[in-house]
């Protein structure tokens, strides 16, 4: 009995070589595209959204992804998307959560990063600035 690969192989007249290397040629494809997604945009190149004291917590995504705001400003992250996400960071972290809010207060000058622990392509920061 004929197996469907091979059988197909030689239907399209695709040598099985060929079939194995156009799978690693997808697979490739698709880590390539996984690993861009996640990696996202240097923080350190993105303006920082001035002034903004508020970020929205999305499937995926944080909203806006860098704030900059001044010593003793409490920043507020609202969850608005459908997927458990937390913000984790140096010196603060929320719960895992699916909805509510989540507040921490910059006091000290300096760039804090964060992340959601589950989405390693979940990324921003703070920027406190006197």
């Amino acid at each position: 009995m004929r197996q469907p690969a091979r059988t197909m192989a030689r239907a399209l007249r695709i040598p099985r070589v060929g079939l194995r290397t156009v799978g690693v040629g997808i697979l490739a494809v698709l880590v390539a595209g996984f690993l861009v997604a996640c990696s996202g945009q240097n923080l350190e190149e993105i303006e920082p959204e001035v002034g903004v004291d508020h970020v929205e917590v999305d499937d995926n995504t944080f909203d806006a992804r860098v704030v900059q705001v001044t010593p003793g400003t409490t920043v507020t992250w609202t969850w608005v998307g459908g997927n458990d996400h937390n913000v984790v960071g140096e010196g603060f972290q929320s719960d895992l959560q699916k909805d509510g809010t989540f507040q921490h207060t910059f006091d000290t000058p300096g760039w804090y990063k964060y992340i959601c622990t589950l989405h390693g392509g979940m990324t921003g920061a703070v920027s406190v600035v006197e």
